[in-house]
């Protein structure tokens, strides 16, 4: 079971530049749908990927899905040649996007992003406008079910 605001709390001590999106972000904005990991948009600047790799380096990240034994280290170097990666770590299941169909870059999104408090822990998450967009692009059906719960959210924010 992936232990939500632990990972959270990884990043944001570490001063990670990175916006929570996909379904975490979600219940954020009211949403009752599970999730089972956390998905975060981050920042590809240099210095953040330093920040970020040294964050994560306590709980062990991993290819999910990857034989084990395969060899794998998450620094800054690896960030910095890749973009999104799957993660598995000693608490649980982690996403790192350095790009999100349908929405882009930390630098696309930050500007419309809320700070909000998601299970104690104070961070960025993408506004409800964008997400529902990403899950559009994304097309999956697991994002086409949450659209329309998503699209109910907004509308009765609107009506606020």
């Amino acid at each position: 079971m992936t232990r939500y605001a632990e990972i959270l709390r990884a990043l944001t001590s570490g001063g990670v530049d990175f916006i929570l999106v996909g379904g975490l972000a979600a219940a954020a904005h009211g949403s009752v749908r599970f999730t089972e990991d956390v998905d975060v948009v981050y920042g590809r600047k240099p210095q953040n990927l330093a920040k970020l790799a040294a964050a994560l380096a306590p709980i062990h990240p991993y290819l999910r899905g990857a034989p084990p034994g395969l060899p794998f280290r998450l620094d800054a170097e690896t960030l910095k040649a890749g973009l999104n990666f799957t993660l598995t770590t000693d608490l649980g299941w982690l996403d790192l996007l350095g790009e999100m169909a349908g929405a882009g870059t930390y630098e696309d999104i930050i500007q419309q992003a809320i700070e909000v408090d998601v299970l104690g822990v104070h961070c960025r998450v993408v506004a409800i406008e964008t997400l529902i967009h990403a899950k559009k692009a994304a097309g999956r059906p697991k994002d086409f079910e949450a659209i329309a719960e998503l699209e109910a959210l907004r509308e009765r924010y609107r009506a606020l």
